[in-house]
């Protein structure tokens, strides 16, 4: 008697391994055969996490470490109000409160649970493309679809609402913008925001804006007297449809943290997030005083951070509009953009790098851009770079890539 071969379910064969790790295994080989790898492939920033973060890992003297509450501690997502109401949200429907917030494992998890309390299997999430990949692996793991806008670096990688208007469809039950955006480094004025959540609100779409890179933005036609990049959350009347995404890992440099937080108005949104967060039981107790201590850091600390990155943009893109062929257009936020490369196959000339080539004991690895669209082709000569390295390592990066495309086979 035959046994049936046991095999993984549709959804985990069809899932996309992402576009920022996926060539790991190349980058591995490559340091082990001596190289120097050049990381612009994935926003692991190198600035030094807040000391007061660390020295809460170190203080914490509890005699059993128990579970904490499933939407986050009270003390903490009071701290959080208290940042967000700093920063003017208030104005959008009055001072967000506790039970506003549900802290989270990550960005990540407030993605999943904001997609999974607005959308059913079957429903379609809008989000502009190139997008952070893992948009489209959370609709994914939830059984939605993904609907993209796309854009363009000649329109500054933005949407207008009248794009997004016409966009929605018959399944759409939630925008997802990022702004500051993953991977190009948009940012959306307050008129903008305020304009396309109209939009939504006029067409019952819920509208998850992705913050998490709020403080990274660089130039003051941009910051228009703020210190920080606008939020939907600050605009009068979207108390109903707006869902704040957050998390500690960019702005305190604290990736392994995992700390994230997810943030509304609406009660019975924020209800159903609550039974997602109660089947995972709790955040992490630990991390979570960590990234309270991380509330606490000075001002003028962040804002030489910010100036740090500010440099480094500029940097990369000196040095990648130097190379002839290569296009990169100027990211107003976060530290990421997307890079056009003078390529056949963007993925086949990352894998080239890392596995064929290097440079006075160097290469650079990229994330390929097919990944970043729900198009693959419109990404396949295209690559996200991350400047999060040091203003010498991202010129000596440029370098690297320029000898790389000259030694590629597959350059147009």
């Amino acid at each position: 008697m035959s046994i049936a071969r046991l095999a993984p379910s549709q959804r985990g064969l069809t899932a996309q391994a992402s576009p920022i790790r996926r060539l790991t295994p190349y980058a591995d080989d490559a340091k082990r055969r001596g190289l120097e790898v050049l990381h612009l492939n994935i926003g692991q920033p190198d600035i030094a996490t807040p000391r007061a973060m660390i020295q809460a890992y170190h203080d914490f003297d509890e005699k059993v470490l128990a579970y904490g509450a499933s939407e986050g501690s009270l003390h903490y997502r009071q701290a959080l109000a208290n940042y967000y109401n700093g920063l003017g949200i208030a104005a959008g429907g009055g001072p967000i409160e506790p039970d506003h917030i549900i802290a989270t494992v990550g960005g990540s998890e407030a993605l999943l649970f904001a997609i999974g309390a607005t959308c059913d299997a079957g429903d379609e999430v809008l989000v502009t493309e190139p997008y952070y990949p893992n948009y489209w692996g959370y609709a994914h793991l939830l059984s939605v679809g993904v609907r993209a806008i796309t854009t363009t670096a000649a329109s500054g990688f933005r949407v207008t609402a009248e794009q997004v208007a016409a966009a929605i469809g018959p399944k759409t039950r939630v925008l997802l913008i990022s702004s500051p955006g993953n991977p190009t480094g948009t940012v959306y004025s307050a008129a903008e925001l305020r304009a396309i959540g109209e939009v939504c609100r006029s067409r019952d779409v819920f509208f998850i804006s992705d913050e998490v890179y709020r403080d990274f933005v660089y130039d003051d036609a941009v910051l228009q007297g703020r210190t920080t990049a606008p939020s939907l959350l600050a605009e009068p009347g979207f108390a109903d449809n707006a869902i704040l995404v957050d998390s500690v890992s960019k702005r305190y440099s604290a990736c392994g943290a995992r700390v994230g937080c997810v943030v509304t108005r609406n009660a019975e949104l924020r209800a159903a997030m609550l039974k997602f967060a109660q089947c995972r039981l709790s955040p992490p107790v630990v991390d979570m005083l960590a990234a309270e201590a991380a509330l606490l850091t000075p001002a003028d600390e962040l804002a030489s951070n910010i100036a740090e990155y500010h440099l480094r943009r500029d940097a990369l893109v000196a040095g990648l509009r130097q190379i002839p062929g290569v296009n990169a257009a100027t990211p107003e936020g976060a530290f990421y953009l997307m890079v056009e490369l003078p390529v056949d196959d963007a993925e086949k000339f990352c894998i080239f790098m890392l596995r064929d080539f290097s440079f006075e004991g160097a290469t650079v690895m990229l994330a390929p851009g097919d990944g970043f669209y729900a198009n693959p082709e419109l990404g396949r000569r295209q690559a996200r770079a991350a400047y999060v390295l040091q203003v010498p390592k991202l010129q000596r990066s440029c370098q690297v890539l320029a000898a790389a495309l000259q030694a590629y086979p597959g350059r147009l």
